[in-house]
């Protein structure tokens, strides 16, 4: 008997409620919905209307029956879990996913959507929005050659396979024009995806390697090596986590720039426009106007913000940021936190359940959190001063 035989005998209602999740949850990859499927054609129909009607985005039909979903996570014998603490844990699990299967479900559909999106990913607090001003009333860098976009996808796609080759996993890399941002991972396909037309610098290409590989393909191929599938499928909540850590391995592999923090700020002011009410028009009217931001930036955080009728995600790459580098100005080890899609919240779980044997430890790790690489003392400043 294997030694994992022996850990899934030992908890045997445990290992079926997990085994019962990680079938039904297969489908509910937020990313796969919200992204509309008409991007560049409402690009070019909001240019030529001169900033003044609304994008008319289409999405993707849902491929299951969301009720029926609700109805069999509901339907999990949570109470037959003997150890309390996994039992609180795995319950919150059905109700965090059957958040997202409601975001899944009403996406394109305005309020409805946002209100489900608010309940997964919260909305920025009056403290994100004055750390992200802060951010922003910075000067910016001189621009330098490591900034130019210089390379297709082509060439970007044999960036990441070389950046690749210091671990020992296998992932597909697809070409796409459904997608808002320039990179992001799948993680129920191992899929690194790149936006087909999109030009990326010398700089974007290392924030990418050590956002998207060295911490989200990392987390994904980790957790594929413990025995609970919840570390997979994701534990509730853990966006800002799993963010913070990626936009970290840019700091820690020394490509983080002001330029890109304040990306993430302007991500948070967006994100708080929906709040306020305001429209697709008046939040890009916001970005381009008053903050004086390029007419595709502030589209393309415009979109990320608005896609689906109100997406709130964008909100926590900051504050996840915040939380990660506090822990590292405590020397504490981040390990835990790249045994899977977790949260920092949910640690301690981690830590007993490594002493059951019900988690390993890390197979793959982030290379670039093993020394700071990072010389921009502007950067040490800013990350210090956050509320």
């Amino acid at each position: 008997m294997t030694h994992t035989q022996a850990i899934i005998d030992s908890y045997p209602n445990l290992f079926r409620i997990d085994y019962n999740l990680n079938k039904l949850v297969q489908k509910i990859e937020v990313l796969n919905f919200v992204n509309p499927i008409n991007i560049e054609q409402e690009k070019r129909n909001f240019f030529s209307s001169k900033y003044n009607v609304n994008p008319n985005f289409k999405y993707r039909k849902l491929d299951f029956n969301a009720h029926k979903l609700q109805q069999e996570l509901f339907s999990q014998d949570i109470d037959s879990i003997k150890d309390e603490e996994t039992r609180a844990f795995y319950r919150e699990v059905i109700y965090d996913y059957s958040g997202l299967v409601q975001c899944v479900e009403t996406v394109g559909q305005k309020e409805k959507f946002y209100f489900n999106s608010l309940k997964s990913f919260g909305t920025p607090t009056e403290k994100d929005v004055d750390n992200a001003r802060f951010i922003l009333h910075f000067e910016d860098e001189a621009y330098n050659q490591e900034m130019i976009p210089v390379f297709n996808a082509n060439e970007a796609a044999e960036y990441f396979e070389d950046f690749t080759k210091q671990y020992d996993f296998q992932f597909n890399i697809k070409l796409s024009n459904k997608i808002s941002a320039a990179a992001m991972v799948l993680n129920n396909k191992q899929t690194l995806v790149l936006k087909k037309n999109h030009r990326f610098s010398a700089n974007q290409l290392k924030v990418l390697a050590n956002h998207e590989i060295g911490v989200h393909l990392v987390t994904t191929f980790n957790s594929l090596n413990q025995p609970l599938k919840i570390f997979h499928n994701g534990f509730p909540k853990n966006v800002e986590t799993q963010e913070g850590l990626a936009v970290f391995s840019e700091y820690m592999s020394g490509c983080l720039t002001l330029y890109r923090l304040k990306e993430l700020s302007y991500r948070v002011l967006a994100t708080d426009s929906l709040r306020k009410g305001f429209n697709f028009c008046d939040t890009f009217d916001l970005l381009h106007n008053q903050y004086k931001l390029k007419r595709e930036e502030a589209y393309n955080i415009t979109l990320r913000a608005h896609r689906g009728g109100g997406f709130t995600k964008d909100h926590l790459y900051l504050t996840g940021l915040k939380k990660v580098y506090s822990l590292y100005q405590k020397e504490a080890s981040l390990d835990n936190l790249l045994a899977g899609k977790v949260t920092l919240e949910n640690e301690s779980i981690i830590q007993n359940w490594k002493q059951e044997g019900l988690a390993y430890e890390n197979r793959y790790k982030n290379f670039a959190f093993d020394n700071n690489e990072n010389t921009n003392s502007k950067l040490d400043f800013i990350l210090q001063n956050l509320k």
